[in-house]
């Protein structure tokens, strides 16, 4: 793979005023983070409450501990309002990556430039072969990834890999853009974009992002409002469980983004996710594991709290807890993973960038589905309104 010189230009500092990150910085969240440790069974009664639109504070007492005592109660709640806005199908997805080239320093990360593993870059041609693959195990929608390295990943060879896949949707997650970069990609066939702020603590952020563009923390913030100004579809966002010690406020200020998204690109759909760390090159270790009933009241409480927005559960996640989240609120999910460039079609030759759980294939994960009551869904449609009693 040849390197592509470009220029880099530098990035502003802050957030443009007309903008769902401005919005979000602008919010107060005190309120929803207090609740998140000192709600009541009260404050909790009042946010399960049905008949009602919630709110952020309602988020956090549906975070606080007096809820997670409440577990069977949210996840009744949750499963009811899932079903009725999205029935009962899951949209399931393949990462493709493209490239483990890296020029940051993430501590938490399998790709970081300090870590000693086998790099490679895929060609667009060996793209297409990835691709190819992913299309005759079912799959309809790709999540195309790569580490951040401007040079070898560059604006055009991401246009060239993005043509070069024949799917009918493709979204991306790679480092972040400006709107003109987005909108060459949305031009050659990308329709969503996928951007973890892994952090909304500065102090977190600042603490884990070493060296590189990514340190800067507003310029992440705001790819989603540049992604969408270009013509982005669908917009994701997630948070890294496991950087920061309090998942609560994290939880919320990630609510808080998609809200503000949801009320600026009104036109656009909004995912979030909330992964947990895994194992991988660099041997970092989450500073407060959250625990998997901690994680199940973090699906629930989102549900109900934003009962639009899609929520997605990667295979870093165990068969057994992937198969029980399905009825909590999870909308979306990937399957038959690999997180190394060329892992389908020519695997072994590239270090991944973490350790995957869920190893079942594709069709292994729509048969559990469907054992569940659910439908797995491979093409872009999903979340026809249901009248049907929910059971």
């Amino acid at each position: 793979m040849t390197a592509v010189p470009v220029v880099l230009g530098s990035r502003p500092e802050g957030v443009p005023d007309d903008s769902a990150a401005a919005d979000f910085l602008a919010a107060d969240l005190s309120a929803a983070t207090r609740l998140a440790t000192t709600a009541t069974p009260t404050d909790v009664d009042r946010a399960l409450a049905a008949g009602r639109r919630r709110t952020l504070t309602d988020l956090g007492a549906l975070l606080s501990p007096a809820a997670g005592q409440r577990l069977e109660e949210l996840a009744a709640a949750a499963h009811h309002a899932s079903v009725r806005r999205f029935g009962r199908v899951v949209r399931l997805f393949a990462p493709l990556y493209l490239s483990n080239e890296c020029v940051s320093t993430c501590t938490y990360c399998g790709f970081s430039a300090g870590n000693e593993i086998a790099r490679r870059t895929l060609t667009p041609a060996e793209v297409a072969i990835e691709a190819r693959t992913l299309r005759d195990r079912g799959f309809r929608h790709v999540l195309l990834v790569a580490g951040e390295h401007a040079r070898v990943v560059s604006k055009d060879y991401l246009v060239e890999c993005v043509r070069a896949v024949d799917v009918p949707s493709i979204s991306l997650e790679t480092q972040v853009w400006d709107v003109v970069t987005y909108r060459r990609l949305v031009e050659a066939g990308c329709e969503g974009l996928v951007v973890y702020q892994e952090t909304y603590d500065r102090d977190t952020y600042a603490a884990v992002h070493l060296k590189g563009k990514k340190r800067n923390y507003d310029w992440r913030l705001a790819a989603p409002d540049r992604a969408a100004e270009a013509g982005m579809r669908t917009l994701a966002l997630g948070a890294l469980l496991g950087l920061h010690p309090d998942w609560r406020s994290e939880v919320v200020a990630l609510a808080a983004h998609a809200s503000a998204l949801l009320k600026r690109w009104w036109r656009c759909e909004v995912a979030v996710s909330l992964p947990r760390l895994r194992p991988a090159a660099g041997g970092f270790e989450p500073v407060r594991p959250v625990t998997d009933r901690e994680y199940v009241q973090i699906l629930c409480a989102l549900r109900l709290a934003l009962p639009d927005v899609g929520i997605t559960l990667s295979t870093r996640e165990s068969p057994a807890f992937r198969d029980a989240a399905c009825k909590l609120g999870v909308t979306q999910m990937s399957a038959g993973s690999h997180t190394e460039p060329g892992g389908y079609a020519d695997p072994g030759r590239a270090e991944p960038q973490f350790e995957v759980s869920d190893t079942r294939s594709p069709a292994e994960v729509a048969a559990a589905l469907r054992r569940a009551g659910y439908d797995p869904v491979w093409k872009d449609t999903i979340g026809a309104r249901v009248t049907d009693p929910i059971s």
